[in-house]
């Protein structure tokens, strides 16, 4: 009889521990909130005027203007997939309107290169056409080394730098996933660029207000203006010490106002979370 009992207690007790869910300590964690965001897609959300994701197209998923592809692909991203480079490859897109008309702005993007020995690489480059440089230029210069790179932040006011050469220098940038940002304040005429979700770079342009892109209709990714076949710039060609992102490019994003510190370092943050 005794045996029968605690044949069936034991029973009893591996019924009840087979319905019990196993303690898990992330499902009690709270939810991740940086700066007062959880999302990527709260931060300036309103400002958002052109955003390329690269998931799988090349399309600017605020005006759906779609991108054309010259020899690049797609490969794995700091988010889901991201635009994968390669030499002679490049994005060309008409410039949506919104971007155009920028009188402020920031532009975010997440990058991941091998060290820069094969010419300047361009990341982004809002084309002016009528000029050798485009109205908005973020490309890798040459002459980095196996610890640092140059970066440069243009528009056609100028370069900004943080010293007397016209670049900013990076540490550590290559191999690995960075977030870069450049903003410009109308109301301060003053230009930033961070890296990483710290500033890096300063410029104040005295009483240049808002600002104003000409002949910007085009633009491209993965290279600057003058290398697509044709040049996007009637002013010049390709250079022979020009070259093309052979690295992964992500999460281009572009807004119609300068973020503010705090914003960007959430931005960073989130993205970087895959969030």
């Amino acid at each position: 009889m005794k045996t029968k009992y605690f044949l069936l207690m034991a029973a009893v007790t591996l019924g009840l521990s087979s319905c019990q869910k196993e303690f898990d300590p992330a499902s009690y964690a709270p939810p991740l909130n940086i700066g007062g965001y959880t999302s990527s897609k709260q931060i300036a959300t309103s400002s958002l005027v052109a955003y390329w994701a690269f998931e799988g197209g090349y399309t600017d998923s605020i005006s759906n203007t779609a991108g054309v592809n010259t020899g690049t692909s797609f490969a794995k991203g700091i988010k889901g997939q991201g635009l994968q480079g390669a030499l002679n490859g490049y994005v060309v897109s008409n410039t949506p309107a919104a971007v155009q008309n920028l009188k402020s702005f920031t532009l975010t993007l997440w990058e991941k290169m091998p060290l820069n020995d094969k010419g300047i690489v361009g990341l982004v480059d809002v084309a002016k056409s009528s000029d050798f440089w485009g109205n908005l230029t973020f490309f890798f210069e040459n002459g980095g080394d196996a610890t640092t790179g140059k970066l440069v932040a243009r528009t056609y006011t100028g370069v900004v730098n943080n010293g007397g050469d016209n670049f900013l220098k990076l540490t550590d940038p290559w191999n690995k996933w960075n977030q870069i940002a450049y903003t410009y304040d109308a109301t301060t005429s003053t230009f930033k660029v961070y890296f990483n979700g710290s500033k890096i770079g300063e410029k104040t342009v005295a009483n240049l207000g808002q600002l104003t892109f000409l002949d910007a209709s085009k633009m491209v990714f993965g290279t600057v203006q003058f290398q697509t076949t044709p040049s996007l710039t009637t002013s010049t060609g390709k250079q022979d010490w020009a070259s093309y992102l052979v690295g992964q490019l992500d999460e281009v994003r572009i807004y119609n106002k300068a973020l503010t510190a705090d914003e960007i370092s959430a931005l960073s943050k989130l993205e970087g979370r895959g969030k």
